[in-house]
């Protein structure tokens, strides 16, 4: 079997019949299933925090009471690492880990008719301001990212959506700039100052900003970097859309507190923004993978070459092989 040949069939399986929820005798039998879908260890990658659990039943319980789709939110950087040779476009590690979140809600659509949403709300309003990355690289990235978006559609249930909403669609330029002045201000008065930061702080930083000439000379410029970082998930319109409301599910790779965690493949944890996607060989088949800056560094890799209808761009071109 080819990569070419494994991705697609990978594809064509997440395509489902419509089925509907007449084996369930009430909503409950209905909700609980649904819980137990999110909540499936096979996907699952972490534990979810005790107290988020009554707010994921709630979130079920609303959309089944109002007839709507199961509503989840991922929060994501909106860039791809500028040191990675496939930015600034999306590549192979965005396409497996879209993959992998509608193979684990699959379930939810093959028996619940409105189905489900699963929204990536996209941190691209910081990128420019955080890492150094010019505008036309976050525009160049949520291009392709909605190339991919539209491309699945055909392979998802009809009752899927995946869908990106931008943080930067909910503000004027001006409202962000005094809203994120104020949670600077805000945090900066609660930590007494700076953040203190550990190597491995430090070390993350780095790895994300791409050093103005001269930055460097300022001995506190890392922690002046997470000052804002760390500010900006307070903005108010980012943070009453992710973590607002009684029916949405916030999900993510790894545990950030009150979420579900699941990863970005069935192997992988590493975020996809800076990440790439590979395959690895297995028998006569594949597994995907989204590796880490680190991970690619250690991986001894090929490329092999890829050609697939609807997918566009340079990194869809050819794709790593582990």
């Amino acid at each position: 079997m080819t990569a070419k040949e494994f991705i697609e069939n990978r594809l064509k399986q997440l395509k489902s019949t419509e089925k509907t929820a007449s084996n369930f005798k009430s909503e409950k039998e209905l909700a609980d299933f649904i819980f137990k879908t999110i909540m499936s260890k096979k996907f699952r990658k972490f534990s979810v925090t005790p107290e988020y659990l009554p707010h994921i039943h709630q979130s079920i319980e609303n959309s089944i009471k109002e007839n709507s789709p199961i509503k989840f939110v991922f929060v994501f950087g909106g860039y791809k690492l500028w040191r990675l040779e496939e930015a600034p476009e999306a590549d192979w590690a965005e396409l497996f880990s879209m993959m992998y979140y509608a193979k684990w809600l699959k379930p939810i659509a093959e028996v619940y008719k409105p189905g489900i949403w699963f929204d990536f709300s996209s941190d691209d309003v910081i990128v420019e301001r955080l890492n150094n990355i010019p505008k036309s690289d976050t525009e160049a990235y949520a291009k392709s990212f909605n190339m991919i978006l539209d491309f699945l559609k055909k392979y998802l249930p009809e009752n899927m959506k995946f869908t990106m909403t931008p943080v930067s669609s909910r503000y004027t330029s001006e409202e962000f700039d005094e809203d994120l002045k104020d949670k600077v201000d805000t945090m900066q008065k609660e930590l007494g100052g700076l953040p203190v930061l550990d190597a491995e702080s430090k070390r993350m930083v780095e790895l994300n900003v791409r050093l103005k000439p001269g930055q460097d000379n300022d001995p506190q410029w890392r922690e002046k970097i997470e000052l804002v970082h760390q500010a900006y998930y307070n903005v108010s319109r980012r943070r009453s859309y992710t973590r607002g409301g009684k029916d949405k599910i916030l999900t993510f790779c790894t545990q950030i507190g009150r979420c579900v965690a699941v990863g970005t493949t069935k192997t992988s944890i590493a975020k996809f923004w800076p990440g790439v996607g590979a395959l690895k060989k297995t028998g006569d088949g594949y597994q995907e993978y989204v590796l880490s800056p680190s991970q690619i560094e250690k991986a001894k890799s090929y490329t092999e070459p890829v050609s697939i209808d609807g997918l566009t761009g340079k990194n869809f071109k050819k794709v790593r092989i582990i």
